[in-house]
């Protein structure tokens, strides 16, 4: 009975809009989404959305911060701050700068006659308008041949395999979720290249509701707060 449940349920993906537009028109509600990051199972920092609207346009900031400690010393921080610029569901310009422990990264993106040109720490090139920005928030992910590094725009050729429903339960509430597995197709990566991520959306409103995956520790992104 269950694989037949995995079977419609992978039919519905197959018809899902092969476009980022309708997704992003999909979340015209969200106002803010609060992210507690956790690393082996220790809470460490958080990851915030803001989302402003303004006609047929639509601004996303992002900001990670973190601090790995040990005995009170800091040794390791983070910082990311990024913005998505979107006209009519399209991604249109992206900025982002990065402080990883004191090496600097960024990421500029610019539409430009139905490319996207990317000027970023460790690539720089054109590509189509339907590899999307590895940002989570946008479900549309799931339908993407490839994600785009927020951090330092590399590329990363994807494979997404539907997991299956779960119920999550993340602090009072309980999400009915679509449970996705990200991975890198190249598997001649480096192993702190590769992709290998586990998302969690939520069944009815397919806002992203946790994250998880394995880099030196066992991380959690779980929804703090939505609306």
């Amino acid at each position: 009975m269950f694989r037949i449940y995995k079977i419609y349920i992978l039919i519905f993906l197959l018809f899902l809009p092969i476009t980022a537009n309708s997704h992003v028109q999909h979340y015209d509600n969200l106002k803010r989404i609060e992210f507690d990051i956790f690393r082996n199972n220790k809470h460490i920092g958080q990851h915030i959305f803001s989302f402003k609207r303004d006609d047929n346009k639509l601004q996303v900031e992002s900001e990670i911060n973190f601090k790995i400690k040990k005995l009170g010393v800091v040794l390791y921080k983070y910082h990311v701050k990024g913005t998505e610029y979107f006209e009519d569901g399209q991604l249109v310009k992206f900025n982002s700068k990065t402080n990883q422990n004191g090496k600097e990264k960024y990421v500029i993106i610019k539409l430009e006659d139905d490319k996207l040109v990317i000027d970023g720490s460790s690539f720089k090139g054109k590509v189509p308008t339907d590899y999307l920005l590895g940002t989570w928030w946008n479900h549309s992910l799931v339908k993407a041949e490839a994600q785009i590094s927020a951090v330092s725009g590399r590329i990363i050729k994807q494979k997404v395999t539907f997991i299956g429903k779960e119920s999550l339960k993340i602090g009072d509430k309980i999400y009915n979720t679509l449970h996705f597995n990200f991975s890198s197709v190249d598997k001649k990566l480096a192993k702190d290249k590769k992709l290998n991520t586990d998302v969690w959306y939520d069944e009815d409103t397919l806002n992203w509701v946790k994250a998880s995956f394995k880099k030196k520790g066992n991380w959690e992104y779980r929804l703090l707060l939505i609306e």
